[in-house]
């Protein structure tokens, strides 16, 4: 039993550094600043998007959802050529929906920029898209169409983390996943409260839109 939680313990630690690759602060420093004092604070795509415009913006956005995609990959490889008969084939999907919340807790709190990060929202579409690509295109498709309609990446966010759990149970996914996308929505919610209260005041940006100084993001 020692062997199984340490061989799974690996995993979550890896799942968790590779959603910790800052990818919108390291493109930022070769830029010569620090994205976490630009604009909302976040080093995610859209404040990359807002900083230093579409193509970096675009190359973080690709990054960030691989790394997810990684995450998930990492334990699926893992169970195809490690795994049977030290680790139950039983502990997968459990270990998966661990794996995947590891690495949005990895990019949103990243070990090599003092804790910080971005909201989740690319990694988190990587390891849905990892882990069932049906859910995964059906929240990319919310995430949308509400992004279409009002132009506010945050909204379109938050709308996609609402939706998640919904599409988890359509497409009968496992128990697992089921509690993963609910936990993880409700994660990817709470990182946009400041968003949130914009929104309700009405001075949240639409897409490309400069965030003002005092609203920034904790």
């Amino acid at each position: 039993m020692l062997l199984e939680l340490g061989l799974s313990g690996l995993l979550l630690i890896g799942a968790y550094l590779l959603g910790s690759i800052p990818t919108g602060y390291w493109l930022g420093r070769l830029k010569g600043i620090d994205i976490r004092e630009q604009g909302s604070g976040s080093t995610g795509a859209t404040n990359v998007l807002r900083t230093l415009g579409k193509g970096p913006a675009a190359l973080v956005l690709l990054v960030d959802v691989f790394k997810g995609v990684g995450a998930i990959a990492l334990v699926n490889g893992f169970f195809a050529l490690v795994a049977p008969p030290i680790v139950p084939l039983s502990w997968q999907p459990w270990l998966v929906a661990l794996a995947a919340f590891a690495a949005l807790l990895g990019h949103s709190k990243s070990i090599w920029i003092n804790f910080t990060g971005g909201k989740s929202v690319a990694t988190g579409l990587g390891v849905l898209l990892a882990m069932s690509w049906s859910v995964g295109l059906g929240t990319l498709g919310v995430f949308a169409a509400v992004l279409a309609l009002s132009r506010i990446v945050s909204l379109s966010s938050i709308a996609g983390a609402i939706a998640v759990l919904g599409l988890m149970i359509f497409f009968s996914a496992p128990l697992p996943y089921q509690l993963f996308a609910g936990v993880a929505g409700l994660y990817v919610i709470v990182r946009h409260r400041s968003n949130i209260q914009r929104i309700l005041a009405g001075t949240e940006p639409q897409l490309g839109q400069p965030v003002p100084q005092e609203a920034k993001s904790s």
